[in-house]
């Protein structure tokens, strides 16, 4: 396949991933505060959408660590990125399909880790790095972000008690626009410059850019177009599971939980750790509803969800092997990998129509039973 070719194909296929990573993500801004009516769906994304547009203006940091520190950009080709977006998207939709929030960024971390070793071996994967940008943060986000969320939960729940409950729950409610607002530009900042970083590397491995490049200003305007695009369109399955079935939620927990994850993704960003932003508002939902008293967190939920952590770096990983193994061959295999990813794409899209979830019924289905801690 020609190269400039091939380098184009990279490009589609990281902006089609990064339109399923804002889809994916759009309930790690705004499910809380759909959940406790502080936005309209439809508002809520569209507030999302923009804000993300424009969080990826605001730093290359997390791209950089892409483009040249998970993997050596001197032993990467076109095409073994490719087979690792493949194996992203493919795990970003499985897990949007059954409702579960997985992190976007592990899938595209565990892809192109997966794809970068069968295609050019074990020596071009900077495993330190992975460590240390991508694990320690997997780890330690989620828990500091709910640490911050108990925190800010009891103190707020405190120094409100003697107030009129409906007038804290209208200021907080004007608290949570802002609040999801700054998520939203936070992730942004943080998830589209993962794309930038994608596209960047094929542009290197393509010769199109020398070894050490910064995203060019095209290639963070589509990526930041494609996220806010996504964004808009609006995960209505795992806006439902963070907003209604994690915990029960009130306005006064939905602003702690925004304020602390955007708080951590912000700080991540600045030093270029490439962490996912599921993680980190997840943990600042859990933290929300441990630091309300009598507020009932589902771990039977909450352990799902740590299931699909542990699993999408290494499921996405095996998918972008695959990819790389057959993609790798010629022509054929690029345009087979190619193939077979629209088809599941489309049979996925088509499973999930049996039991669809809108802007309408994101709030309707019933809360599970509490199970106790």
């Amino acid at each position: 396949m020609d190269f400039s070719l091939i380098v184009l194909v990279v490009i589609v296929a990281a902006l089609a991933f990064d339109f399923t990573n804002g889809f994916h993500d759009t309930a790690n801004a705004m499910a809380t505060s759909i959940a406790t009516g502080a936005l309209k769906p439809r508002v809520a994304v569209a507030i999302s959408a923009i804000l993300n547009l424009v969080g990826a203006f605001l730093s290359i940091e997390v791209a950089k660590t892409i483009s040249g520190g998970i993997v050596d950009d001197a032993k990467v080709t076109p095409v073994v990125i490719f087979a690792g977006l493949v194996g992203a998207i493919v795990w970003n939709l499985v897990t949007w399909l059954v409702g579960l929030p997985s992190s976007s960024s592990h899938a595209l971390f565990g892809g192109l880790i997966g794809a970068t070793w069968i295609a050019s071996g074990a020596d071009a994967v900077h495993f330190a790095k992975v460590v240390e940008k991508v694990l320690i943060p997997a780890v330690a986000s989620p828990v500091v972000a709910g640490i911050v969320a108990i925190v800010g939960t009891f103190l707020v729940y405190r120094i409100t008690a003697r107030s009129r409950q409906d007038v804290v729950g209208k200021g907080f409610k004007t608290g949570q626009v802002l609040s999801a607002s700054l998520v939203s530009l936070a992730h942004g900042t943080n998830d589209a410059q993962k794309t930038m970083g994608v596209i960047t590397l094929a542009l290197i491995a393509g010769g199109s850019l020398a070894p050490g490049s910064n995203p060019p200003v095209w290639v963070i305007l589509a990526s930041g177009a494609a996220i806010a695009l996504g964004t808009y369109f609006g995960g209505w399955r795992i806006i439902q599971t963070m907003g209604k079935k994690l915990t029960e939620i009130q306005t006064p927990q939905g602003f702690a939980a925004e304020t602390s994850s955007a708080a951590v993704i912000l700080a991540s960003s600045h030093l270029g750790f490439a962490l996912s932003t599921t993680h980190v508002t997840s943990g600042g939902i859990i933290g929300s509803g441990l630091g309300r008293k009598l507020a009932e967190v589902r771990w039977a939920v909450a352990g799902k969800m740590v299931i699909a952590w542990a699993l999408t770096l290494p499921a996405a990983a095996i998918v972008g092997a695959i990819a790389a193994a057959v993609s790798t061959r010629g022509s054929w295999g690029t345009v087979l990998v190619g193939g077979v990813g629209v088809l599941l794409a489309l049979g996925i899209w088509l499973a999930s129509r049996r039991n669809p979830v809108t802007p309408a019924t994101v709030n309707n289905e019933p809360d599970p039973a509490p199970v106790a801690a």
